[in-house]
């Protein structure tokens, strides 16, 4: 039985304190993101778009440039901005209120004095209402304390995704921190081509999402909410869907079937005030994988895997 008290790793995030800070932070990683997407050799399914997390916050990863390799790190601890370069053309900038106009400005101008020159597209995907970057001169208020905390639920979140992902040997995405929505998400996939994905998303072309979803996946991720649906939330979906889909029996208990969404959703502050976040967690992966499988009738017996017995050998072997 729940003691409903919160796992002392597992941070209590509400929407209303975050979602201030939540929408500079999401504009501030699209303008990052399309320097990575421009800056990279296309990769299936856009994976060479998205950032990862790290020890300090999200990160580029190495994007190749002329001289060499640079990223771009947002560092939720020190609160800054921080590109590297393998030049040592290295520069700072501070995270902090402001306008996301003075930020491209900045992110702009430090990249060309370190060699760098990107361009890209400066207008947000993915977002009804599409700003061009260099003209978002709405200040907005940056929340160190509320960023971080987030930052801290997704470190956790990535985790077990990653245990998640360690389950399948057919093909599998990073666990990666897609800007357009801003979720963080990881994706299986069949092995079969699907119908023809009849996009939607908006501002993001429909052979974009096409490419995307050009195979049968079941794809998990994590979304820290919206005015529309003020919760930070778990999910899983699958395309194409059978229409059974939905009546699967998944766990825990408290996730429950959008049928606007269409998809398996699970509130984060269900898992961060159960006694075993991970377990949790985890429960609501692997059901809704296995209802995604099942009805898709995936090959699960070639698909899956179990390489836990091979922790018990040494690095030297």
């Amino acid at each position: 039985m729940s003691n409903n008290r919160p796992h002392r790793h597992w941070p209590e995030l509400e929407f209303e304190k975050l979602k201030e800070t939540l929408s500079l932070v999401h504009l501030l990683t699209q303008i990052v993101g399309k320097i990575r997407l421009t800056q990279t050799p296309w990769i299936n399914h856009s994976w060479h778009v998205p950032l990862y997390i790290s020890a300090t916050g999200f990160t580029t990863a190495g994007i190749p440039f002329d001289k060499g390799i640079f990223q771009i790190d947002f560092n939720f601890i020190s609160h800054r901005l921080e590109i590297i370069t393998s030049t040592a053309q290295n520069k700072s900038l501070i995270l902090q209120s402001g306008s996301v106009a003075g930020f491209y400005e900045q992110i702009m101008s430090a990249l060309r004095s370190s060699g760098i020159e990107p361009i890209i597209y400066p207008v947000p995907n993915e977002l009804e209402t599409a700003i061009p970057f260099e003209n978002d001169v709405e200040v907005r208020s940056y929340d160190a304390p509320a960023i971080h905390t987030l930052w801290k639920a997704m470190v956790q979140i990535n985790n077990v995704f990653t245990e998640f992902r360690a389950g399948f040997r057919g093909k599998c995405s990073p666990v990666h921190l897609f800007w357009g929505a801003f979720d963080l998400a990881v994706t299986r996939f069949s092995g079969k081509e699907a119908p023809k994905h009849p996009g939607g998303a908006p501002n993001i072309p429909v052979e974009i999402m096409q490419e995307a979803y050009s195979q049968e996946v079941s794809s998990a991720g994590f979304w820290p909410g919206s005015d529309q649906f003020p919760h930070p939330v778990f999910y899983s979906y699958c395309y194409p869907t059978p229409e059974n889909f939905s009546q699967q029996p998944v766990k825990p208990d408290q996730a429950f079937f959008s049928k606007e969404m269409g998809e398996f959703m699970l509130t984060y502050e269900a898992v961060q005030r159960s006694d075993n976040p991970r377990s949790m967690l985890l429960d609501f992966l692997n059901s809704t994988y296995e209802a995604a499988a099942n009805t898709a009738k995936w090959d699960r017996e070639t698909l899956e895997c179990n390489l836990e017995g091979l922790k018990t050998y040494s690095p030297n072997t």
